[in-house]
């Protein structure tokens, strides 16, 4: 997963398949997810983001935001929350779940990354 972060946070939009059943339903281990570079300050609770917690990357949802001190909360699809961390260490949005766009997420990219 570091890997993909590093290509996210370089800039690409990167196709994978993430394994784990922490994020079902709304993504199931190995479906193909496309991420894409995202602008933190557009985000919102219930996006899917891939971002850095207390030194491990996850591919999880936004459970809050603080744009005050820009950061936001992440947690698993089961009520887990991960924890609070940076705009800086938030790498790209989920765009599209094995095809599936995702409302709104492609608004929510850095454009020209």
């Amino acid at each position: 997963m570091n890997a993909v972060a590093d290509r996210v946070g370089g800039g690409a939009t990167v196709e994978f398949r993430p394994t784990g059943s922490s994020m079902v339903p709304l993504i199931r281990s190995r479906q193909r997810v496309v991420v894409a570079p995202a602008d933190p300050s557009k985000l919102e609770v219930g996006d899917i983001v891939l971002a850095r917690v207390a030194g491990t990357v996850y591919l999880h949802l936004v459970s809050s935001v603080d744009p005050a001190r820009k950061r936001v909360q992440i947690s698993n699809n089961r009520g887990r929350v991960n924890g609070w961390t940076g705009h800086d260490r938030v790498f790209g949005i989920c765009l599209a779940v094995d095809g599936v766009p995702r409302a709104g997420a492609d608004a929510k990219t850095r454009r020209g990354a």
